[in-house]
């Protein structure tokens, strides 16, 4: 189930874990963005065309409905107070989850346009919250409800934490899906997935980007969500039945074969070394020799 590319994979251990996935959870039409809840040792995640959140229990391997009706969830994170932040195509917003359950609206509109459908969101270690809006649950009922884009392109937004202030910082995308903080905070990564490839910007200090560049293209398939690592190693849901990792130089070192169409991926567990696979209708997990980045980066600098 390892495919190993460059020696770097087997160097880094990123082979060394459990040889075979192991099946939490069949019976999702959609599985997408796992996340790891430490605090009570639970994962959630989404089954968008059921309009779901599930939740799996690690102590008991029980799973159950954590929401529903859910507004057709998507990538779901948590912030700096261990909220659940989700992205929710089916009603175009990104909300966050108090303590006591109730739903807090993040953000929703964009100079009083109606978003698209945000797919995946990351907070940062300053509580800024950064999410992808492509169009992919507006272009039919099945992942949320059809309708026309009001603003007309696909884009990348920042939520200031003190203002609310919503902030376009990046265009130019064809479908802007997974988005992930390098661990020092330093660069942005954002997967296009109708493009195939991984664009990289910088971080400016006022919050803006700068710096595009393509960090990685797939010509297997689609890239999805993407995680790193604590040694830097980018690992990337691929779509095509597999989940890539790269080196920081942009180089393939390998994959982890999947049976099924990778979707999203997230790093838990007690020790953060359990990768949560959400692929088609199912949920994996897989024990493995590489620790995922701490839950909130810019702790660790590990470039090159």
């Amino acid at each position: 189930m390892y495919e190993i590319l460059d020696d770097r994979f087997r160097t880094g251990r990123c082979h060394a874990g459990d040889s075979r996935l192991e099946v939490l959870y069949e019976g999702c039409r959609w599985a997408e963005g796992p996340v790891y809840v430490p605090a009570g040792r639970y994962l959630l995640w989404s089954d968008i065309p059921n309009d779901r959140l599930l939740r799996w229990d690690e102590t008991t391997g029980t799973v159950g409905v954590f929401r529903s009706p859910a507004g057709h969830p998507n990538g779901n994170t948590l912030d700096r107070e261990g909220r659940l932040v989700t992205s929710e195509q089916g009603n175009r917003r990104v909300t966050r989850t108090e303590h006591d359950g109730s739903i807090t609206v993040i953000a929703d509109r964009f100079r009083g346009k109606r978003f698209n459908s945000p797919n995946d969101a990351v907070v940062k270690s300053d509580g800024s919250i950064w999410f992808s809006d492509p169009d992919f649950g507006i272009t039919s009922d099945y992942e949320g409800h059809r309708a026309e884009s009001e603003i007309g392109a696909c884009n990348v937004y920042r939520v200031d934490p003190a203002s609310g202030e919503v902030r376009l910082v990046a265009d130019g995308f064809q479908g802007p899906n997974g988005l992930v903080f390098s661990l020092d905070e330093s660069r942005l990564y954002v997967s296009d997935s109708r493009a195939n490839h991984i664009r990289v910007f910088d971080v400016r200090d006022d919050g803006g980007l700068a710096g595009d560049r393509v960090f990685a293209e797939c010509s297997t398939g689609n890239f999805d969500n993407i995680r790193f690592d604590d040694g830097g190693r980018l690992w990337a849901a691929a779509m095509d039945g597999g989940v890539h990792c790269y080196d920081p130089d942009g180089t393939l070192l390998g994959r982890l074969l999947v049976p099924d169409v990778v979707s999203n991926i997230r790093f838990g567990g007690a020790k953060r070394n359990r990768l949560f696979i959400a692929a088609d209708t199912t949920l994996y997990s897989l024990v493995m020799g590489v620790t995922g980045a701490p839950a909130l980066p810019g702790r660790t600098a590990v470039q090159k």
